[in-house]
C-alpha cells in the first residue's frame, strides 16, 4: 500500500460507536447516498431543523423510494442496500458515478464478547470474500485500505473494493481521466479515507494512460 503525504494512516478510532460530533450522529447509519449529502447541506448551512423528518430515517419504505427515484434514478443510491443488524453500524462506503448511483457498504457489528465482526453489502445482494471477518479493536486508517483493496466481490473479473470497478468501467473508454471520480470511498469516521483514494484513482488514471501511450509508440 502507497501511503501518500499528509494522511494520519495510524489513526485508529476508540470505537465505532462514538460518534465525533452532532452531523456524525445526524448521518450515520442513513443509508442513501443522496440524503446523506441533503443532511450535510442542511446542518451546515444552520438549518437542519426545517428538514423534513423523510430524509434523516435509516431506511425508507418502498414508496417513499419511488417518490425519490421519481426525482431522478441516481437518488436511490445506497436506498436498497440491506438494513443493519443489532450493533451494526458503517464504517466506511464506495459510491460509484453508475446508473443508479450504487453504494457498496462496509460495515462493524459489535459482539457479545466486544469482538468487533466485519461485513460487506451491496443493493444487488452481492458476495463478498473479505479480507479478514474480525478483529478485537477497530482498525487503523492503514488496516481499513488493506481491507478494501484485499475484499473481493464474488464473479468480478477484478479484485479489490477499490480499483475493480473503474478497472471494469475502463475497458473500452479511450480517455481514462473521465473514470478518476468514478469511484469515491469514504468514511465518516476515517476522515482521511477520501483523501487516500482521491490519490490513488489519479494515479490510476495517469498509469494507464502512460501504458496506452508507451503501447501506441
Amino acid at each position: 500500500m502507497k501511503e501518500y503525504p499528509g494522511i494520519d494512516y495510524g489513526f485508529r478510532p476508540q470505537d465505532y460507536w462514538l460518534d465525533r460530533d452532532i452531523l456524525q450522529t445526524l448521518v450515520r447509519d442513513v443509508k442513501g447516498a443522496h440524503r446523506r449529502k441533503i443532511i450535510k447541506a442542511y446542518y451546515e448551512a444552520g438549518n437542519y431543523q426545517e428538514l423534513d423528518e423523510t430524509f434523516s430515517k435509516s431506511s425508507l419504505s418502498e414508496e417513499e423510494r419511488q417518490q425519490l427515484a421519481s426525482i431522478h434514478p441516481t437518488f436511490m443510491g445506497g436506498e436498497y442496500l440491506p438494513d443493519y443488524q443489532r450493533n451494526e453500524t458503517e464504517i466506511a462506503r464506495v459510491e460509484l458515478k453508475s446508473t443508479l448511483a450504487d453504494v457498496i457498504s462496509i460495515r462493524a457489528r459489535l459482539d457479545d464478547d466486544e469482538t468487533i465482526e466485519y461485513s460487506v453489502a451491496d443493493e444487488h445482494g452481492g458476495t463478498f470474500k473479505l479480507w479478514t471477518e474480525w478483529s478485537d479493536k477497530p482498525f487503523t486508517l492503514s488496516e481499513l485500505i488493506e481491507f478494501i483493496d484485499r475484499t473481493d466481490l464474488e464473479g468480478s473479473s477484478y479484485s479489490g473494493l477499490s480499483l475493480s470497478f473503474n478497472n471494469s468501467n475502463a475497458e473500452g473508454i479511450l480517455d481514462k481521466e473521465e473514470l478518476v471520480d468514478f469511484t469515491t470511498i469514504s468514511s465518516d469516521i476515517y476522515t482521511d479515507l477520501e483523501r487516500h483514494y482521491g490519490n490513488v484513482f489519479t494515479e490510476w488514471a495517469e498509469l494507464e494512460l502512460a501504458e496506452e501511450s508507451q503501447a501506441s509508440a
